[in-house]
């Protein structure tokens, strides 16, 4: 199963599904085709939650901004 990063410290975030994933690549700009991280703020998840994408992704996402206006993830 893929993983969700802190891409600034390091931290695990947590495991997310494959269907997950690919609701993060399709809604998310890669700068190129090795790019695994994106940016991510409230309005982003706001958006994700307009899209459709999977309750357990957003809290997942929410959880990893803890109270903070941005993040950057990256998976592996």
């Amino acid at each position: 199963m893929p993983k969700l990063y802190n891409a600034t410290t390091g931290a695990e975030l947590g495991e997310i599904t494959d269907e997950q994933l690919e609701f993060l690549q399709d809604q998310l700009e890669e700068e190129s085709a090795e790019d695994q991280d994106y940016y991510i703020n409230q309005e982003t998840l706001e958006y994700f939650a307009e899209q459709g994408a999977d309750r357990a992704l957003i809290d997942l996402l929410q959880a990893a901004l803890a109270g903070r206006a941005e993040i950057d993830i990256r998976w592996d």
